[in-house]
């Protein structure tokens, strides 16, 4: 079935919205405005009505890592539904109705369902993949980031309705950040009664700081070499904090100290920082897990004794993205703790669209835990 062209108002004028073009590192923001294309079997259009930036968004912006460009940036994403193409099922994850005017937040990723990796659990890794606010602009197909009026979602791509109650810069985070950490503790297995630390403090960190506690981890430990992240993660149910900016060694004896000489029992590296994955896998007890996650950007080759991995019998896994049901897990932790937590505090200053490129300033100098593009 074809597409149907989706009309403005009754005048049958061809929708358009506008674009923050993002052409590579140093150069400025472009502001363009183009056609909505027609709907394809399974899609459906929203109104973008919030965006925050990730620090994937800043490493691409940084030259960092690479995208192509012109592209437009933006995944962490809330939506007001527009139009639904006549084939979509009409419901989200959790079986709610979708109609027009409900807003919603979605996957950063839509992939073959079917695919070898999607029936093994990984759909981020499943073929046909697509993901939103990492693909090149060329038309038709130009709606598909955050730093846009309008996003095309495609088919197969994970959707969930938001209740009214979830302020927009707490429900953006939701596809991104909070959801990867939901993958995280999955990978590590029962949290409850378990010593956790925790390499660096952004909006992961403190997002796994609080699901690790509502998981029912006994002890919680954060680490970073920012103060203010520090001070942060306290609010976000770390028992203690501590400074990786110095001698790390005498760090490992105090962690020994905390679990009465058995070590920690599962680390998160929410950092990327080699120093800090290295000296998480070497906080490890007996059985312990190391989950990694920050490195979504090329950096150095880690350094582990092979042997006390043997002998300690570790675990090492890697995480990037996460698949439906992590998703889901997110988004019934938030909407039940998103009040008993500081979250309301993440996004420190909002922008408009135009404004993008002081917002992508703003961001780098200032490094808040996020700042939000309201559209």
């Amino acid at each position: 079935m074809e597409g149907k062209r989706i009309d403005t108002d009754i005048k049958g004028e061809v929708l358009k919205g506008q674009l923050a073009l993002f052409n590579g590192p140093g150069q400025a923001f472009e502001l363009r405005e183009f056609r909505v294309r027609p709907l394809q079997p399974g899609e459906l259009l929203v109104k973008n009505v919030y965006t925050t930036i990730c620090g994937s968004d800043l490493h691409t912006f940084c030259g960092l890592r690479k995208e192509p460009s012109p592209t437009v940036l933006g995944h962490e994403i809330v939506g007001e539904v527009i139009a639904l193409h006549p084939t979509h099922a009409g419901f989200d994850l959790c079986g709610q109705q979708i109609q027009q005017g409900d807003r919603i937040t979605w996957t950063v990723f839509s992939s073959n369902p079917q695919s070898t990796n999607s029936l093994r659990g990984i759909p981020q890794k499943g073929d046909d993949l697509f993901k939103y606010g990492h693909v090149l602009v060329e038309e038709p197909e130009v709606f598909h980031g955050g730093l846009g009026t309008y996003c095309i979602i495609k088919a197969n791509t994970g959707i969930i309705k938001l209740p009214e109650n979830i302020p927009l810069s707490i429900a953006a985070t939701l596809n991104c950040s909070v959801s990867t950490v939901a993958g995280a503790l999955r990978m590590a297995g029962d949290i409850k009664d378990k010593h956790v630390l925790i390499t660096g403090m952004g909006h992961l960190g403190i997002t796994c700081a609080a699901m690790c506690r509502e998981a029912g981890a006994e002890w919680i430990g954060a680490a970073d070499i920012d103060p203010r992240r520090l001070d942060e993660a306290l609010g976000f149910g770390a028992d203690e904090v501590f400074n990786m900016n110095g001698d790390n060694s005498k760090l490992l004896s105090v962690l020994q100290e905390r679990t009465n000489g058995k070590g920690i029992d599962v680390v998160f590296d929410m950092s990327g920082s080699p120093d800090a994955m290295e000296f998480g896998i070497k906080s490890l007890g007996i059985g312990g897990f190391a989950i990694l996650i920050g490195a979504v950007f090329n950096t150095r080759s880690l350094l582990i004794d092979p042997e006390r991995v043997i002998r300690n019998l570790l675990t090492i896994r890697g995480l990037h993205n996460y698949n439906f049901a992590d998703f889901k897990y997110a988004f019934d932790f938030m909407k039940c703790n998103w009040e008993k937590y500081p979250f309301s505090t993440v996004v420190e200053k909002e922008f408009s669209l135009e404004q993008v490129e002081e917002a992508f300033e703003y961001a780098i100098v200032q490094k808040p835990l996020r700042v939000g593009i309201k559209l």
